[in-house]
């Protein structure tokens, strides 16, 4: 800095590259080309399932965003005369998976083409202290200056299950090994049509089920079953002194994730069950000195106890399904990380957005991959979903992180609840739900 300011941050080196890394290896190199693939026969590219009229109308408010329409409006140029322009090709140079390319192009041409990107956000923290170890947020930022993890709010999807499935771990009514009916729940509030969700598969439909496995298939189901039970209000509630300060739209429909988050929001959410149901804002800076050493600031993350440690490790516990059984299973068998995990895929309609959240005892992550308009997105679920699109990054970076001796990340369980030697046993659902198939006359607490 001129001025002779030293500022500390938070950031881990070693990780910071990790993380660029596995955004570059699998959302650039891997993902990208792919998308492209999908792009090339379609005339309305890179917008999916939309007429000529609204792709016009999407790359027409691009373009009035560009310094260059702004520049010639201002040389007062008619539209149709600044249209000319844009429509006529020009050398140029554009971003590329391997590097810049020098090209012609008419810049409507290159806002098409640069809007066929796919980005990407990723944060990694330290759950006790609220650290942010690693920031990435975005794939390039000479071409896309525009930070994805705290600026974006974009539709979170299933990654928002948790919160409302705690609302019921905290009630003391419920375990992971509860057994609730795997059928469709309508909800009627007053002044709106009744909802009714369904499940995305016929997984086990019409069958009593544990909430264990219900999180870990992601039922929709299930999450409106807990949802007319409690209602939204208690888990709006509860978000806010996890550091969501977005708007959440007070209806049953944010149990599926019907609201735009910030990646920075989810993290510090989500980091609230691995750190013991107590809340610690992410921070990235933790001293300022002056030239002669002197601190003129330092900054520490405020806390907040949201719940207690119990209905904290029995979230854990229930998000640990997700990766040993569930849809974040890839995380064992393709990526072969063998250290104890919790996780929660997410996927949004058209997959609009892919994310994964996950954390170890000792590093809490996420993840959001999308591209710039929601219209633009992969055809096929297999390669939009959170779980092909978002949680690769994620396990490419913990592989790293954990095979880097340096670091010194032990592979240490979750911590139990203290003095509760007896909670193994209430999470054995086999032997639970053999003894009696409705888990819920279980008096737990």
């Amino acid at each position: 800095h001129k001025d002779g300011l030293k500022i500390y941050t938070t950031i881990n080196y070693q990780m910071q590259q990790y993380a660029e890394e596995a955004v570059n290896e699998w959302v650039c190199q891997e993902l990208q080309p792919k998308f492209f693939q999908q792009c090339k026969n379609n005339k309305n590219a890179p917008f999916v399932n939309i007429d000529a009229t609204r792709t016009e109308n999407l790359l027409n408010r691009a373009m009035k965003n560009t310094d260059r329409y702004k520049n010639l409006k201002k040389e007062g140029y008619s539209e149709k005369e600044i249209r000319k322009n844009f429509d006529t090709p020009i050398p140029m140079w554009v971003h590329g998976i391997k590097g810049e390319i020098d090209t012609i192009l008419s810049p409507m041409d290159s806002i098409r083409y640069m809007k066929s990107f796919l980005n990407c956000g990723f944060m990694v923290m330290s759950p006790n202290n609220g650290h942010v170890l690693a920031y990435v947020g975005g794939i390039d930022y000479q071409y896309f200056q525009y930070d994805h993890v705290t600026q974006a709010q974009r539709q979170v999807g299933s990654t928002f299950k948790p919160f409302v499935y705690t609302i019921a771990m905290q009630e003391g009514e419920y375990y992971p090994c509860s057994l609730v009916p795997n059928l469709p729940v309508t909800i009627e509030t007053p002044g709106s049509e009744p909802w009714t969700p369904k499940n995305s598969s016929k997984y086990k439909v019409g069958q009593m089920i544990t909430l264990s496995e219900a999180l870990a298939q992601s039922l929709n189901n299930i999450s409106a079953y807990l949802m007319k039970r409690y209602g939204p209000s208690p888990v709006i509630h509860m978000v806010r002194k996890m550091g969501m300060t977005s708007d959440i739209p007070n209806v049953p429909s944010i149990c599926l994730g019907a609201c735009e988050l910030t990646l920075y929001e989810m993290v510090g959410a989500i980091n609230t069950f691995n750190n013991k149901g107590i809340y610690v804002k992410p921070i990235f800076i933790t001293k300022i000195c002056n030239s002669k050493g002197n601190v003129l600031a330092t900054f520490s993350s405020s806390q907040e106890e949201v719940m207690d440690e119990l209905s904290a490790y029995k979230t854990v516990r229930l998000m640990q399904g997700v990766v040993n059984s569930g849809t974040a299973v890839r995380l064992n068998y393709k990526y072969q990380l063998n250290m104890p995990m919790a996780g929660k895929t997410g996927t949004t309609d058209n997959n609009s957005d892919g994310w994964f959240m996950g954390y170890t005892p000792l590093l809490t992550a996420g993840v959001w991959v999308g591209c710039e308009d929601r219209d633009a997105h992969f055809r096929a679920t297999a390669d939009g979903q959170g779980a092909n699109s978002a949680l690769p990054v994620w396990a490419l970076f913990m592989k790293k992180c954990y095979e880097n001796k340096k670091l010194n990340l032990q592979k240490i369980d979750f911590p139990k609840p203290e003095n509760m030697n007896y909670v193994d046993d209430l999470f054995n659902c086999r032997e639970i739900n053999a003894n009696n198939n409705n888990a819920q006359q279980y008096n737990f607490e």
